[in-house]
This record gives structure tokens, C-alpha cells and sequence, in this order.
């Protein structure tokens, strides 16, 4: 590559900068322009509703780099800058100040942003999204003033704020329209296991059940008022209900899309051949699967920017794939998971290990009793078992997989 090649990635969160740093590591010796619409560098989103917000790390310990590596790498960081515009056949990106940049190829990882339902009172003061180290922050000045939190939504996000709330003090209700928490990811085996989790610390769950309004008093949040009528007070409000990819750019562009997100390929191209997608936004052909899914885990922003970065680079002939499992973690009070694979339309679940415990590993199988997921609650080994026995096909017996024989 000469140096007058310019790569520009549009998204300064972990999958930007890892980017960058794939394309460095590989050797490209072109143009680097990173854009960010935050002001922070880039860094990565877990701790936000974990050790952050617990006080058990500082931003400085989930930065990606320091200042000083952007420098060193001659890689253009422009924070605080929000790309307002892709134009393909220019092979142009526009700025909100109406100039334009010039690229060869380009990435998007523009990542996602908290979905805002249209609930009366929303806007009102005390009421908080989680998306950003400042939100966090906002969050982390509620629990210490040992306010009563009210959290809209019973997802990873509405559950980790939950358990740091309680560890420090905070009385927490959950409101969920589910009959039980992470109803949709975990299904209902696992799924009783963490609403038995937050009500053995304490707590209040308000299942089955919608949230009406925000309560506001003198401009600033006094709780909820729930579809079947009830009440709950509270002095700040946290909605978790999910999240929206940022998928403006891409759907300007006149790129394909597929569920949601942009679709791209198994090495992570669109529908432009000289255009990238990674991390939320990707919709991606994965080849182990045999299905395209989009997934809005820490893993893909970690892991994709390498594979696009080489084939942007055009390094790997036939091009590089994307083919990892699925993954992401949890950590909860005293229960810490780590979980991988796909199990949608999952048959059954077999559980190996204590339950009540919470020391156990759990498995989704098809009905051809295939392995499709894999989950170890505060098991720190065999993981790598795990994925082989999803990536060999190979079918099980569950009784004897229920008692580590499989």
C-alpha cells in the first residue's frame, strides 16, 4: 500500500480503535482517520455497568489506548467528531461542518445507542440511559447518594446495574414486560436462575407487567406507574430496554441490509466492495452457523476489526472469514458466566453441575440433540470443550452430557 491510501473508520469506540490497531499490526503504511462522536478515547463498554459502576476500575483501566499510541502510529484520531454523511461513489465522507474526507475503503463501527421508548416522563431529570463512561458516571453519583432505583427492563444491562446498585446499598425494583428476566436470550431454564439470583439479594421484580409512565414531580423523576395499575416510587429511573443500532450512515449510503443491522458478508464486506461493517451494526454470513446473525457483544467489536482490516488490505486470498462463536459474559453479585454459541430454536437445555449452587454449565441443544450454546456459571475451565463440541456437530447423549461424559 502507498502512503497516499487512506483507510477511514467512522466509530472511536473498541472495534474503531482495534481496527486501527489491526491495520498497523499488519503493516498498512496508508492514511488512518478515526472518527468519534465522543469526546473520550476509545474505550470499551462492559465496565459501564460492571466494575465501573461498582468502583472497582477507573476509565483509564478500559481504555483501549493511551493518546500517546495514536501518535506513535501516525493514526488520525478526530474525537468529538460525528461523520454526518457517506457518499460511495465519491468514496467521501462528509463532516457537520459541510467538508468532506476522501477515503479508499472505509469501516463503519458506529455501534448502538440505548432505544428510548415513548413513555410520558422519559425526558424528565433523573431518568438515565447506560451508553456512555458519562452515563455511567451519572448512574454512579445516584447509588452514592443511596437513592431508590427503578429500572425499566430486565436485559444484561437492567440486571448489572442492578446487582452493582445493590451491592452498594441502593433499593432496586426491575420492571419487565417478560414473565422472567433475559426471557429472550436465555430462555426459561436459565432465565429462573437469575430472577432467583436478584430476589435472593433483595431485589423487587416486577414481572408480566408494562410500564405506563414516569411519574415527575417539580421536573424531576418520582418513579413509575405500571400497566396493571401499581405503583413504584423511586428517585431516579434507569430504562434498559435495548438497544438500536446506529445504522443511519450505512441506510444513507444505499447499503444492503439484513435484520436490523448491515449486511455484510463472512469477511465482513458489504454490499460496496470497498465498504466495512463491524461489531453492532454487522449482520453477518457466519460460516460456522450457516446463518447470517447480528450480535451485540464485546466479542464482535473485539475480534471482527482484524478480519476486516486484512481484507481491506486485501491480505488473505480467498479473504479472510469471520467465523467465531458467538460470546459475551456476565457478572452478577456472586455469579460470574461466560456463554458461547447461537441457540435459537433451541429443543431443550441440559444442565450439568449445582444449580442452587450456581456452579454449574449449561447446554441448548436442537432436537437432533446437537449442541448449539454453552454456559458455565463460576466454572473457569472447559470452555474450549464447549466450543468444540458446537463446532464438531457431532450429537449428543444428554444424560450422559449432564454428567461430564458427553
Amino acid at each position: 500500500m502507498s502512503r497516499s491510501t487512506t483507510f477511514v473508520i467512522v466509530g472511536a469506540g473498541l472495534a474503531g480503535a482495534k481496527a486501527a490497531e489491526a491495520l498497523r499490526e499488519n503493516d498498512f503504511d496508508g492514511h488512518i482517520i478515526l472518527f468519534g462522536a465522543e469526546e473520550q478515547l476509545p474505550y470499551e463498554r462492559p465496565p459501564l455497568s460492571k466494575e465501573f459502576l461498582a468502583g472497582k476500575k477507573s476509565l483509564a483501566d478500559f481504555t483501549v489506548q493511551q493518546a500517546a499510541w495514536y501518535r506513535d502510529h501516525d493514526v488520525d484520531l478526530r474525537l468529538g467528531t460525528e461523520v454526518s454523511a457517506v457518499d460511495p461513489s465519491g468514496h467521501t465522507v462528509s463532516l457537520p461542518d459541510e467538508s468532506t474526507v476522501a477515503y479508499d475503503k472505509l469501516l463503519l463501527a458506529t455501534g448502538s445507542r440505548p432505544r428510548h421508548p415513548a413513555l410520558l416522563g422519559a425526558n424528565a431529570a433523573g431518568v438515565h440511559y447506560l451508553r456512555t463512561v458519562e452515563e455511567s458516571e451519572a448512574l454512579d453519583r445516584v447509588l452514592a447518594k443511596g437513592m431508590t432505583l427503578a429500572i425499566v427492563g430486565a436485559g444484561w444491562i437492567g440486571l448489572e446495574v442492578a446487582a452493582a446498585a445493590r451491592e452498594r446499598g441502593a433499593d432496586v425494583t426491575v420492571v419487565e414486560a417478560a414473565k422472567l428476566p433475559l426471557l429472550a436470550a436465555m430462555g426459561e431454564e436459565v432465565a429462573r436462575v437469575f430472577a432467583a439470583l436478584h430476589r435472593e439479594h433483595g431485589v423487587h421484580l416486577r414481572l408480566n407487567t408494562g410500564v405506563r409512565q414516569i411519574t415527575v414531580e417539580g421536573g424531576h423523576a418520582t418513579g413509575l406507574i405500571l400497566d396493571d395499575g401499581s405503583t413504584v416510587t423511586a428517585r431516579a429511573v434507569l430504562v434498559a430496554v435495548g438497544a438500536a443500532p446506529n445504522v443511519e450512515l450505512a441506510q444513507q449510503a444505499g447499503l444492503d441490509m439484513a435484520d436490523g443491522g448491515v449486511r455484510v458478508d463472512a469477511s465482513l464486506r458489504t454490499s460496496d466492495p470497498d465498504i466495512y461493517a463491524v461489531g453492532d451494526i454487522a449482520t453477518a454470513e457466519n460460516p460456522l452457523l450457516g446463518t447470517r446473525i447480528r450480535t451485540e457483544h464485546w466479542a464482535n467489536a473485539l475480534k471482527q476489526p482484524a478480519v476486516a482490516a486484512r481484507n481491506m488490505m486485501g491480505r488473505s486470498d480467498p479473504p479472510a472469514q469471520y467465523d467465531e462463536l458467538p460470546y459475551f459474559f456476565t457478572d452478577q453479585y456472586d455469579l460470574g458466566m461466560e456463554y458461547v454459541g447461537h441457540a435459537a430454536g433451541y429443543d431443550r437445555v441440559v444442565f450439568r453441575g449445582d444449580v442452587p449452587g450456581r456452579e454449574f454449565t449449561a447446554f441448548w441443544l436442537d432436537s437432533d440433540q446437537h449442541v448449539l450454546a454453552g454456559m458455565n456459571v463460576n466454572i473457569w475451565e472447559g470452555l474450549d470443550d464447549i466450543k468444540e463440541l458446537i463446532r464438531s456437530r457431532q450429537t449428543v447423549d444428554a444424560d450422559r452430557l449432564a454428567t461430564a461424559q458427553a
